[in-house]
């Protein structure tokens, strides 16, 4: 999964236990809720490898797995964004931008993003009523409307 690194300067913006550049391996979990199909299934989960509908113009696992496998993501508003650009380019990090990070931040992105694709991909049958991201077993946030 995708590493979101946090500083005492950068983008939690709160004190922090580390003044070093420190990540996570996060993980999400994902609430639906809709019509059945003719199958009697909310959503096909398998069916992501099967999408007609892209997000950010790549299908769904790619995207997932360019957003999240062994990616530094940070928020675009980051004081050190110029020097994670350099690490990037340098081919030290696969850099991911982001309008905000946070646990709370990226449930909400991933939420939104979801509903985008579902919305499209069902004709409108699904949504994602919630999104709760991991940092770690003990730890999490949600977002949901």
């Amino acid at each position: 999964m995708g590493t979101q690194l946090a500083s005492d300067s950068g983008e939690l913006r709160v004190p922090i236990v580390s003044s070093y550049l420190h990540g996570y391996a996060i993980s999400f979990r994902v609430w639906f809720e809709g019509e059945l199909d003719y199958r009697n299934w909310v959503f096909d989960f398998g069916g992501m490898k099967r999408a007609k509908t892209e997000i950010n113009h790549m299908q769904p696992r790619e995207f997932f797995n360019w957003l999240l496998d062994h990616t530094t993501i940070i928020a675009q508003d980051d004081p050190h964004f110029d020097t994670f650009k350099q690490m990037d380019k340098d081919g030290l990090i696969q850099l991911r931008v982001l309008p905000a990070t946070g646990c709370e931040q990226f449930a909400k992105y991933l939420y939104e993003i979801l509903n985008k694709f579902l919305k499209k991909e069902t004709e409108g049958r699904v949504r994602a009523v919630k999104v709760e991201v991991y940092e770690h077993e003990k730890n999490s946030a949600s977002y949901g409307e």
